[in-house]
């Protein structure tokens, strides 16, 4: 054996679990380098500048229902590629990928559980999956979640998370906007509270959507909330917009939003304010 042969031997090799990719997450806010354990134990919010992550839609049923315990409703099936649509990949590919990255079937999850206590039906979606983009699929979940919290007689909250409606879907994508306001209205006609969680981002046409009609309007700190970007609002309209356009802040400085809700707080947060839209519901 040569020498470089017993040195290479002596040298202990490091497990993929050990690399520096694996213990630290730069945060896109701050740029400071936090421990990864440290960055999930804080509910993926940077320690150093309080710049709230984006996470899965499991992710958020874990942190948003008592003892992380919840029953997942089963997806809605739907045409996998109604319009056959393929630009640089087929779209059937694109969502192929987007499955094996989430291991989700599409952008909105349902679940049901506790929040605080209260019993509630909590729809997430995932801006991993495609930019959270509204399709068939995205609506029809919407809307099962929507007559699930009908048929129990339980509030629904949804937390936003998207790109606007998904192209490679075309005009079945844009139909999903009113199919979804008739459904908020079939929950009202109900009596049932509709809760809104915008997060960061929530844009296009579900912002033009569900998510801005809410009883209640909570987004998270920093969250970025519009309809079309900044830069196309200052060529359309050739203005400067001021700093912080379009941030959580600002709405709600100017009243599109009812409260700004750090993410530690959100579970008691939404409890209280269950508590309050329906009294007469008990404990689950």
């Amino acid at each position: 054996m040569s020498w470089l042969n017993r040195v290479r031997n002596a040298i202990a090799s490091v497990t993929q679990k050990e690399t520096a990719d694996n213990l630290w997450h730069k945060c896109p806010g701050c740029g400071q380098m936090v421990f990864n354990k440290e960055y999930e134990e804080n509910l993926s919010v940077c320690p150093k500048c309080d710049h709230h992550g984006r996470i899965g839609a499991r992710t958020r049923f874990q942190q948003i229902f008592d003892d992380g315990h919840y029953t997942l409703y089963p997806a809605p099936r739907v045409p996998e590629d109604p319009l056959k649509f393929r630009d640089t990949k087929k779209y059937v590919d694109r969502l192929k990928t987007a499955r094996a990255s989430t291991s989700e079937p599409d952008a909105l999850l349902n679940a049901r559980g506790t929040v605080a206590g209260r019993a509630a039906v909590v729809g997430v979606q995932d801006f991993a999956f495609m930019g959270g983009s509204m399709g068939v699929a995205v609506g029809e979940a919407f809307i099962a979640g929507i007559h699930a919290a009908i048929a129990e007689r339980l509030p629904y909250v949804i937390f936003t998370a998207a790109g606007g409606a998904r192209m490679q879907e075309g005009i079945l994508s844009l139909m999903q906007m009113p199919r979804t306001t008739a459904a908020i209205a079939e929950l009202k006609e109900a009596g049932l509270p509709y809760i809104v969680v915008l997060t960061d981002p929530t844009t296009g046409g579900v912002t033009a959507s569900y998510a801005m009609l809410g009883d209640v309007q909570i987004a998270e700190p920093g969250a970025l909330i519009g309809f079309a970007g900044q830069r196309v609002i200052e060529q359309t309209i050739r203005e400067k917009l001021p700093e912080g356009f379009q941030r959580a802040e600002y709405l709600l400085d100017h009243g599109m939003l009812d409260m700004v809700v750090p993410r530690r707080e959100l579970r008691e947060t939404l409890g209280r304010l269950l508590d309050y839209v329906m009294p007469e519901k008990a404990v689950a």
